[in-house]
């Protein structure tokens, strides 16, 4: 929030001075709650562990000891746990019936009122009205989003009117290099389905 606000006063031609009370929220040691401790959450707890940050999680299936240990990740079999301990709850779960709308107007309640919501997953995951109110009311104190539902979002969306939130247009991804080697995965696999061999990177491995 406070990275888009001071961008606008530096550049701003109204600007005369840079405030002083223009503060945020530190990382280090803050607590992080990753809902969805696959692939990219694990990837989220190994940049988390640089910030010695507190780092719990939840998932439909706990990780090994040693990949635990590793991160210095502490498991939450029940997600209420998490989110009634965590300053800062990231989704990165995938969208299925299970998770639509998995964190909703309960759910925004049971956190803390100065935590932060990142959404990486999918827009569905979380109910967008429910967010509104709980952002409107501060209820918890922000959101960052960089999925919505639709994608983009009506121009007339309440979120979009929002100044304790930052969405942006689905680029968690969009790097020249990402991109490349998302080909390139994509290429590999079709290549092996072609020649009956194991599919590197199967969605549902058997």
């Amino acid at each position: 929030m406070y990275l888009c606000s001071g961008c606008q006063t530096a550049v701003s031609p109204d600007t005369k001075y840079f405030p002083v009370d223009c503060l945020g929220v530190e990382v280090t040691r803050a607590t992080l709650g990753i809902i969805g401790m696959g692939s990219i959450g694990y990837r989220v707890a190994q940049r988390a562990r640089a910030f010695d940050m507190r780092i719990l999680y939840h998932n439909r299936n706990r990780r090994r000891k040693e990949e635990e240990e590793a991160v210095g990740a502490h498991y939450c079999e029940k997600m209420e746990d998490l989110l009634q301990q965590s300053d800062f709850v990231m989704l990165v779960v995938n969208l299925t019936p299970e998770t639509h709308k998995l964190i909703g107007k309960k759910e925004l309640g049971l956190m803390k009122p100065t935590a932060t919501l990142v959404n990486i997953s999918r827009g569905a995951v979380i109910d967008q009205d429910a967010l509104v109110e709980a952002l409107q009311n501060k209820v918890i104190r922000a959101a960052a989003l960089d999925v919505t539902y639709p994608e983009p979002l009506p121009r007339d969306h309440p979120l979009l009117k929002l100044n304790n939130i930052i969405i942006t247009p689905h680029i968690g991804t969009a790097t020249v290099q990402a991109t490349c080697m998302m080909a390139e995965e994509a290429i590999a696999n079709m290549l092996a389905v072609l020649k009956g061999q194991p599919i590197p990177s199967e969605v549902f491995p058997k």
